[in-house]
C-alpha cells in the first residue's frame, strides 16, 4: 500500500516508512479502509442530515412545549433543547454538563434558525472541506463548537445553541487558508463573510455573538495548525472519527441524564 504521508510503497505490516520515517504506515492494513471511509461519508452531509435529525427529535421530545410565535416558528422547548445538549452557564455550571459546548453546535431553536445555518454550512462545509481534506474539516468543526460555546458560558450566556459558532469556525480556518497559501481571495472573502454576519448578530435579537467570536478563533487557530497543503493523513481521519464520536455520545450522555429537566 502507499505511505499516508509521503505517497511511496509500503508494506502492510511495516513499523516505519523507510522513506519518510512514518511509524506504522500500514495501520495494520485499515489505513485504506479509514481513508475512504472518511472521504466517502462527507462532511456536509454527515453535519446537515445530523443537524436536521436532532432538530425533529427535539420537536418529538416535548411536543406541548413548541413554540409557534413571531421569530418562533416550530421552536422546540427550553426544556427539550436541554435534554439534548443544550450548552451555556445554566448547563454547565448549574447542572455540571460540561459536554455540552459539544453537542449544542448540533441543536437548533427554530426553523427558520436551523434554515439560515443550514445554508451557510451547505455554502461553506464544502469549500473547507475541498481545502482542508474532509477529515480536517470535521476536526476544525469540533475546535470551534467548543471554543464558542466555552466562551459563550464563560461569559455567563444562559442557554445556547446552534451551528453558527461552528460556521464562523470554518470562516476563520478559510482565513487562515488565505494568510497561509496567499490566496487573497478566498481569505479575504470568508473575512468579509464574517463581519457581516457578526454585525448582523447584533441587529437580530437572542443571537449569542459570543459563541460566534468563540468559534471564529479556534476555527482560525484549528486552521493553522492543520497544515493545508500537506496532503491528509490516517490519523487526520482518525480524529475526525474520534470528534464525531465524542459528539455523538454527548449528545447519548446528555439525554440519558435528561429526567432533570422534565420532573415533575
Amino acid at each position: 500500500m502507499l505511505c499516508p504521508s509521503c505517497g511511496k510503497l509500503v508494506g502492510v505490516t511495516d513499523e516505519v516508512c523507510y522513506n519518510c520515517g512514518r511509524r506504522n504506515p500500514g495501520m495494520w492494513g485499515f489505513a485504506g479502509v479509514l481513508r475512504r471511509m472518511g472521504g466517502s461519508l462527507g462532511f456536509a452531509p454527515v453535519v446537515i442530515y445530523g443537524c436536521a435529525l436532532l432538530y425533529a427529535a427535539t420537536l418529538i421530545m416535548d411536543p406541548q412545549g413548541i413554540r409557534m410565535s413571531g421569530l418562533s416558528i416550530l421552536s422546540p422547548s427550553t426544556r427539550s433543547l436541554a435534554a439534548f445538549g443544550a450548552s451555556g452557564a445554566l448547563p454547565v455550571f448549574g447542572y455540571d454538563r460540561w459536554w455540552t459546548v459539544l453537542s449544542a453546535a448540533w441543536l437548533h431553536g427554530g426553523l427558520l434558525h436551523i434554515a439560515f445555518n443550514l445554508l451557510w454550512i451547505r455554502q461553506l462545509a464544502p469549500a473547507a472541506a475541498e481545502l482542508y481534506g474532509a477529515s480536517r474539516a470535521a476536526i476544525i468543526y469540533t475546535v470551534a463548537s467548543v471554543t464558542g460555546f466555552l466562551l459563550s458560558t464563560l461569559w455567563g450566556i444562559p442557554l445556547t445553541v446552534g451551528a453558527s459558532a461552528p460556521i464562523f469556525g470554518l470562516l476563520g480556518a478559510l482565513v487562515a487558508y488565505g494568510r497561509r497559501t496567499g490566496s487573497r481571495q478566498i481569505g479575504s472573502q470568508a473575512l468579509t463573510y464574517a463581519a457581516v454576519l457578526f454585525v448582523f448578530g447584533f441587529l437580530m435579537p437572542n443571537v449569542d455573538n459570543f459563541a460566534h467570536l468563540g468559534g471564529f478563533a479556534g476555527g482560525f487557530v484549528a486552521g493553522r495548525v492543520l497544515h493545508p497543503l500537506l496532503p491528509e493523513r490516517v490519523g487526520h481521519t482518525i480524529g475526525a472519527l474520534v470528534c464525531l464520536g465524542l459528539t455523538a455520545l454527548s449528545i447519548v450522555a446528555s439525554v440519558a441524564t435528561s429526567g432533570v429537566f422534565f420532573a415533575g
